[in-house]
């Protein structure tokens, strides 16, 4: 597979007012988008549903997209401020052809991106990434002339807040206190709208979006707040969102928080009780802890792993016919609801166990134990393939050889100049020691800055 130019790990991103995130280039990518699906011969006409989280750069860009799809003659569907999964939920609900979220995630409120979906609201996989970038290329070296576009609303964040409010039964968190933090994101107009329907009392943080504090010192990125409030409230729960609500993390009623493992051990041995977890198989990726594996495993369950990203994931359960699994990051998949990492569903869903259980999370939470895990990123001048380097292989062979069932992880960032390393073991010190001896392979062999 050819290396892909604008896209990363998930979607294109950047900071705002760059060559590859500029109204400039959105209207290129949305005259791209119009031309692959005339390409490709998608039933015209060609609607596009395109939302946005709370950025202040988000409606510029939202603006140029559509320009750039009108001078195709598509129609752009206005989903306004959504969290992503309530667009990707849009999309065959709007009769669309393709989704976008003009979202940067958890990253600065002057970064933004574009991720785009498929009518079947699936993230799109590689190859069509790469025949997009060409048509992208094309349209930059001749610009298209671009009509005023045609704009049709489509209420996503409702859409979605009806569904949400139909998971749990009615009336399923009368008397139960939960904290919240959306990040002054998307999830601002959702999360709490929805948990306030099923009767729990709130009390909330990071609900002012201003167009420029979208993940300022909040949300899943940055926890502290949300700890503070758990305790000092007597919360039951405390969920935090990121900018986009496509990713989750919780702390329990101690203020602690949950690695993302310990959420996918807890609804996966509870769906494997039940037995609804399907082909007994979780979904995770390479990042995940062994010691996810050691619980399933325990309970007659196994654990597939695929690469970084949620598309990943979810690629693998169209595949396979599984239907849950998730990222540590807190990106988490319930293939029978959603086709995209749901930060709200997951905490819906952790929710649903505890109102099943009686059991608080902080007891939940014991299905884990994790195993010591240590991790570095370096600064690369260039980020050359591992395959051209001369016993790169050999040497990571035998440093991993010494973990026994522990591991390395060695990659590439998909947006940075970055190498990511890390290490895992029984024993920290075990951890510790291949990590030292990781990172002095990563110096013999690539230039650190």
């Amino acid at each position: 597979m050819a290396s892909r130019k604008y896209f990363g790990t998930d979607g294109i991103r950047g900071a705002y007012g760059s060559p590859t995130m500029c109204p400039d280039f959105a209207r290129a990518v949305g005259a791209a988008l119009a031309r692959f699906m005339k390409a490709g011969g998608l039933p015209a006409p060609h609607r596009v549903l395109v939302g946005r989280d709370t950025r202040g750069n988000g409606p510029a860009l939202v603006a140029a997209l559509a320009e750039g799809l009108a001078s195709g003659g598509c129609i752009c569907i206005d989903a306004g401020v959504a969290p992503t999964p309530a667009i990707a939920l849009a999309i065959p609900a709007a009769g669309a052809t393709m989704g976008v979220a003009v979202t940067a995630s958890h990253n600065p409120a002057s970064d933004n991106g574009i991720k785009l979906f498929s009518a079947a609201a699936l993230k799109l996989p590689d190859e069509v990434e790469l025949s997009i970038e060409a048509h992208i290329d094309a349209v930059l070296a001749a610009p298209a002339q671009y009509p005023e576009p045609v704009m049709t609303p489509f209420d996503a964040a409702t859409l979605y807040r009806r569904k949400m409010s139909a998971i749990l039964p009615k009336g399923a968190l009368k008397g139960w206190k939960i904290a919240t933090d959306t990040a002054n994101g998307a999830a601002t107009f959702t999360t709490p709208a929805v948990l306030a329907a099923y009767g729990a009392e709130l009390v909330t943080v990071g609900d002012r979006p201003d167009g420029e504090n979208i993940n300022e010192g909040l949300g899943s990125e940055h926890p502290a707040v949300l700890r503070e409030l758990v305790r000092s409230s007597g919360a039951m729960m405390g969920i935090a969102n990121d900018g986009d609500a496509d990713r989750v993390l919780l702390c329990d009623e101690k203020g602690d928080l949950l690695d993302g493992d310990e959420v996918l051990a807890l609804v996966g041995l509870h769906l494997l009780s039940k037995g609804k977890l399907a082909n007994k198989t979780l979904v995770a990726t390479v990042m995940s802890n062994l010691g996810l594996d050691e619980a399933i495993e325990a309970a007659g369950g196994r654990v597939e792993r695929v690469g970084v990203g949620d598309r990943y994931i979810l690629e693998y359960m169209l595949k396979s016919g599984c239907n849950f699994g998730g990222e540590a990051s807190g990106h988490i998949i319930f293939r029978d609801i959603s086709t995209t990492g749901d930060g709200l569903l997951a905490a819906l869903q952790v929710l649903d166990i505890m109102f099943e259980t009686g059991r608080p999370l902080s007891e939940l939470r014991r299905s884990l134990c994790l195993w010591p895990q240590v991790k570095k990123n370096l600064k690369l001048r260039q980020k050359r393939p591992f395959d051209c380097l001369p016993g790169w292989a050999e040497e990571l062979a035998t440093i991993e050889a010494k973990l026994g069932r522990g591991r390395l992880l060695v990659r590439y960032s998909g947006t940075e100049p970055k190498i990511r390393l890390l290490a895992e073991a029984r024993e920290e010190a075990d951890a510790q020691r291949a990590l030292a001896e990781l990172e002095a392979l990563t110096r013999r062999h690539l230039e650190v800055l």
